[in-house]
């Protein structure tokens, strides 16, 4: 059974109630509400709060793909799904992951089924799991449905680590070179200051005062600093969980510069991904656009997608409802078309996938031979920057000497 949040309206009173009701799915949810006189406007299943106990207990991502194909090959093998689910809960090393699946054995011993059980733990288990589990469900094809989902899990996972270990090298770089002058700063140039001032008739010059200034704030006021940056951190990080925030960063994903592209052939190869293993299974068109529009994970595109449904729903192509979306690359929709006219939909938005993740390996690679120089510019200038500061005084002074003597 699933907790639904629910908001609806009396039918006799016409008020409003905002409440929860327990269902095993959203029609039955639906249909619980009227026999109650209620008519129902909002109907969402109820997720956990998240906090740090949720942060440590996330399942990881090689033990849903383990399960995925543990329960494929036992239940391809002909074994009882609840006897499939208890050897592979007993084969599994995670002890919360060993609990979510005790309770999915329990609600499919009750009379669930393993979509709807799966459903009840949204954290775990996104719409796209549940969507194939359902559709092979329906076809009878479940261990051919847990296959492919595996198979598209390790791929997304895939693609995620790659730009994650692009941004590894430019990061790095970006914190020693800050730290090393950071520690120049705070503590080169303040005896280099004292050595200055030792000796008369010096006029340091316009960097040199500069850096020496920016020193002398550090030193006496780190602790702003520190305030700042652990202020500023929360304060983003909160803004950027709100809806004006996740709009903003999406967007800042999508056109950056240097990692825009990245992502954008990322989020095609998600949405050609995702669509392709919901094609395949049998799920229908509205159905897969819904659930790979929450998969893409990006809102801008999300939106374009429900666009797109609306235009589905009137009869119009997949290929030309997405055609001119500025939030779609152009070989997305021509590949679609190719395939709805040869009736190969599915292989077609494989294809398109392994395209794009293909030309996301060429990208990283690309970037990473560009990056490297910049970065070692960008160090090369910083240091040049301190050793003028230092060096330049001395040639004022070693000048002047040389005047002063003829």
């Amino acid at each position: 059974m699933l907790t639904y949040s629910y908001v609806a309206r009396e039918t006799a009173t016409g008020k409003k109630i905002s409440a929860e009701v327990q269902a095993e799915n959203e029609t039955a949810a639906a249909r619980l509400l009227t026999e109650r006189g209620m008519a129902p406007l909002d109907i969402t299943v109820k997720k956990d709060k998240e906090g740090l106990t949720g942060l440590f207990n996330r399942i990881p991502t090689k033990q849903k793909v383990i399960f995925s194909r543990q329960l494929a090959t036992l239940i391809n093998a002909g074994l009882p799904l609840v006897q499939s689910l208890n050897t592979v809960r007993n084969q599994t090393p995670n002890k919360n992951f060993k609990n979510i699946i005790s309770k999915i054995i329990s609600d499919v011993e009750g009379g669930s089924t393993l979509s709807n059980a799966l459903a009840a733990h949204p954290k775990v288990f996104d719409d796209v799991y549940v969507s194939l589990v359902a559709a092979g469900e329906t076809s009878g094809t479940l261990d051919n449905a847990l296959t492919r989902l595996a198979n598209q899990q390790e791929k997304d996972a895939e693609t995620v680590s790659k730009v994650r270990g692009a941004m590894v090298y430019p990061a790095l770089v970006v914190f020693v070179l800050v730290a090393v002058v950071a520690f120049l700063l705070t503590t080169v140039l303040p005896k280099v200051e004292d050595l200055y001032n030792s000796l008369p008739g010096v006029s340091l010059p316009f960097v040199t005062r500069v850096l020496l200034a920016v020193s002398d704030f550090m030193i006496h006021w780190w602790w702003l600093i520190l305030l700042v940056i652990i202020a500023g951190s929360i304060i983003g990080v909160r803004w950027s969980r709100t809806e004006k925030g996740r709009l903003f960063w999406d967007r800042f994903k999508m056109n950056a510069w240097g990692i825009g592209s990245l992502y954008m052939m990322v989020y095609m190869a998600r949405f050609s991904r995702t669509s392709a293993t919901l094609v395949v299974s049998g799920v229908p068109m509205v159905r897969m656009l819904q659930t790979t529009a929450k998969a893409v994970d990006n809102r801008h595109i999300e939106a374009s997608i429900n666009r797109v449904i609306e235009q589905v729903k009137g009869g119009k192509p997949l290929s030309e409802a997405l055609a001119g979306d500025k939030n779609f690359l152009d070989l997305v929709p021509s590949m679609i078309k190719i395939g709805e006219q040869s009736g190969t939909l599915g292989d077609m938005l494989t294809k398109l996938a392994d395209y794009y993740e293909k030309e996301l390996d060429n990208k990283i690679k690309n970037i990473s031979t560009t990056v490297e120089p910049i970065l070692m510019i960008v160090v090369g200038i910083m240091a040049l920057l301190v050793v003028a500061a230092v060096l330049l005084p001395i040639y004022s002074l070693a000048g002047k000497n040389l005047i002063q003597r003829y």
